[in-house]
């Protein structure tokens, strides 16, 4: 079967509710977790390039909005993956461009998307993964690398299921 890697992310589309489970810290041995809620919304963005979704979270840092950008290259077939919010903008504050994606695609059904950036002052190493994402309940989880990939830490993990 010759899949259109241009439509991984079709899955996506539409509204959410989304269960997060999150680090409190991330890379300092922290083992306490907050949980809170979520909605999202995904809509492909014209021509096939690629999609947007917004994440508005329900009592958590009243305020605060995010937003995933994903673009598709149909030279590399590979997804890159932008964050942006209302807290950092998603831009390097010293040039302010885009901080740079995590980028990948998906492989029997797992999606594995990486990336550096820097995170306290210090370079890491992201992942972001999706799994589930054709039973109607995706998961997506991010974690990091302090030491180049060797070990990886979950520090955030959401569950996406349809509202009623």
């Amino acid at each position: 079967m010759n899949r259109d890697a241009a439509h991984d992310f079709d899955f996506l589309t539409g509204p959410w509710r989304v269960r997060n489970t999150r680090l409190v810290r991330r890379l300092a041995g922290c083992n306490d977790w907050e949980v809170f809620d979520a909605t999202s919304t995904a809509r492909p963005l014209p021509g096939g390039i690629g999609n947007v979704d917004e994440f508005i979270p329900m009592g958590w840092r009243p305020g605060y909005v995010g937003m995933a950008l994903r673009a598709f290259s149909p030279q590399t077939r590979r997804w890159s993956i932008y964050w942006l919010d209302n807290a950092t903008g998603g831009l390097d504050p010293a040039t302010g461009l885009l901080l740079p994606p995590v980028v990948g695609g998906f492989q029997g059904g797992i999606g594995i998307f990486e990336g550096e950036e820097l995170f306290e002052g210090r370079p890491v190493r992201v992942r972001f993964e999706w799994t589930q994402v054709h039973t109607g309940a995706p998961r997506w989880q991010q974690a990091f690398s302090g030491d180049g990939g060797v070990t990886w830490e979950v520090n955030w993990v959401m569950e996406f299921t349809r509202p009623v």
